[in-house]
């Protein structure tokens, strides 16, 4: 029988041979019960919080792992500034002009807008997670949504529950919904990358200007659901 202690050790070791998770600064808290593995904290960002995840399910003897990791906010906020964020941006988005938009607020459903359509979501926010719900056109109007509540400066993780009227994914759904999120992206010139993805592996290529813009994006491809892991080869010219 594998004790608890060698598990956790394990995961602790991986996440150190990670330099995107960084325990020294944010520590990551880790539980180990019934084969179950608990991960706890808050981390630097998303890309932190994806391959912590992923790491965590690596040993053999972890057959689940329960995610309470939660990503450090740009910005503190409170729930009811999140979420009004959350619905001004859906709001804004031309892809979800003909969609019903909902707040839930202490269990109640409350109309943000309300139209004759089978497509809707539905927004709550609770300690800075963003959980969507509802039924939207396909998944890359899944992503988009979840990629704009990622983007609200105090989310500090979005739990995307959206239910799809049409289920298809593959490795182009993704580029091109990258693609669209690049381009509304500002902080991101997104005709200067080069976009790919297999097996939900999104790959990054292309020059840019800053740091910053190379961080953006890739932050960007770890936001889309679905998307298991970023290979970041954009070159930074300066």
């Amino acid at each position: 029988m594998i004790r608890s202690e060698e598990v956790i050790g394990a995961v602790l070791a991986a996440f150190e041979r990670e330099p995107r998770v960084n325990l020294h600064k944010s520590p990551i808290d880790l539980r180990f019960e019934d084969g179950v593995l608990t991960l706890s904290g808050e981390v630097d960002g998303i890309a932190a919080k994806k391959l912590a995840l992923e790491l965590a399910a690596a040993p053999r003897p972890v057959s689940g792992v329960v995610d309470r990791l939660r990503v450090a906010p740009a910005e503190r906020m409170e729930d009811g500034a999140i979420r009004d964020h959350v619905c001004d941006a859906l709001l804004s988005e031309p892809v979800f002009e003909e969609f019903s938009i909902q707040v839930v607020i202490k269990q109640d459903l409350e109309p943000v807008r309300s139209l004759m359509s089978r497509y809707e979501i539905q927004v709550e926010v609770n300690d800075g997670v963003v959980i969507l719900n509802g039924i939207v056109e396909s998944i890359s109007h899944k992503r988009m949504a979840g990629v704009l509540a990622w983007w609200v400066p105090g989310s500090r993780d979005v739990v995307n529950g959206l239910e799809l009227a049409h289920s298809e994914d593959n490795d182009e759904e993704v580029v091109d919904s990258l693609r669209l999120v690049l381009e509304k992206d500002p902080m991101v010139n997104a005709s200067q990358l080069r976009l790919s993805c297999r097996n939900l592996v999104v790959t990054l290529d292309g020059a840019v200007s800053t740091e910053s813009a190379k961080s953006t994006a890739e932050a960007d491809a770890w936001y889309l659901f679905g998307v298991n892991g970023v290979v970041n080869r954009i070159v930074v010219l300066g």
